[in-house]
């Protein structure tokens, strides 16, 4: 069978390139950015809102949308039904953070004439990663490939992990929001045990919950790691200033100690990917200088001074 895929979730666009049918794609989300041999492909949802302006201008954009809608992007079903897919990869995950699965579902029942298999992913933790990567093996015929592949990433884990045993366990406040305050939820809080840090803020397998500044000064982390979902290095820094004007802020042990990290949400740690082995290595670079080689340092990471 010859297959036809578009991804609606820049994740699912590098588990299909992983599991090797990067060739097999069609279309691709406004937000597939990766690899780069993808960025030619048609782009078939767009938001519906401007990404531009603050955290809080975006917050609130988001906010009055989703009281008048489920979802806070547009599918684009005359181009799906341009492209004819085979396969549609989709998310339930997160309104926020793609196109929604009802909307998917009703593009393809009622606009799309090639029926495509929907195949929605639905990663609150890393075990659903996994899980995810081989729901997308399946739909592809490819079982076997997907088990090599979880196999590897989950082999890569353990090594960090036990690189690390025997070392610090920093504790650790991880910032999902700048304005409002939200802390990382989801599979974060593994990713920052794995790299042998203990989190404070967020629950494995649990949605990112909103948080007080207070709250975090009374913990007063080890670290404080900035992330805002969507966001690159250069954008949470333009931020920084907002946590940076906030009462107590100069007090924090992080703060006195230089550990307040930027790290990149959009390519690493909000994509639930085969990418998430690379964000617990950031971790590990973060956390204990020295353990491995410096690959990430300006392009995953970068230290707020």
């Amino acid at each position: 069978m010859t297959f036809r895929i578009v991804t609606l979730i820049a994740s699912a666009t590098e588990i299909v390139h992983a599991l090797g049918f990067g060739s097999s794609m069609v279309g691709r989300s406004h937000e597939c950015d990766y690899p780069p041999e993808i960025l030619h492909l048609p782009v078939c949802t767009s938001p519906k809102f401007s990404p531009d302006g603050s955290s809080y201008e975006i917050d609130q954009r988001v906010k009055a949308i989703l009281q008048e809608a489920v979802s806070v992007y547009k599918v684009d079903a005359q181009l799906l039904e341009e492209l004819k897919p085979t396969h549609l990869i989709t998310q339930a995950q997160c309104e926020v953070c793609a196109v929604s699965l009802k909307d998917v579902q009703a593009a393809a029942c009622d606009l799309i004439s090639t029926s495509p298999q929907i195949v929605s992913l639905q990663p609150d933790s890393l075990a659903d990663i996994w899980q995810d990567i081989h729901r997308v093996g399946l739909s592809l015929d490819a079982d076997a490939d997907a088990q090599i592949l979880i196999q590897k990433l989950q082999s890569r884990m353990a090594e960090l992990h036990n690189l690390v045993e025997g070392h610090s366990h920093p504790s650790v406040a991880c910032i999902e929001w700048i304005e409002p305050l939200m802390a990382a939820g989801n599979w974060m809080p593994e990713l920052i045990e794995i790299a042998g840090g203990i989190n404070l803020f967020g629950q494995a397998g649990k949605h990112s919950p909103w948080m007080t500044w207070a709250e975090l000064v009374d913990a007063d982390p080890d670290y404080i790691l900035v992330s805002p979902c969507g966001f690159d290095i250069k954008r949470t820094m333009e931020e920084m200033h907002l946590l940076q004007k906030l009462p107590g802020f100069n007090d924090l042990t992080a703060t006195k100690e230089n550990h307040i990290y930027v790290i990149d949400g959009n390519q690493y740690f909000n994509r639930p990917g085969p990418r998430v082995v690379e964000s617990a290595e950031i971790l590990v670079e973060v956390f204990h200088p020295g353990l491995l080689p410096v690959r990430h340092e300006g392009t995953g990471w970068q230290r707020v001074s």
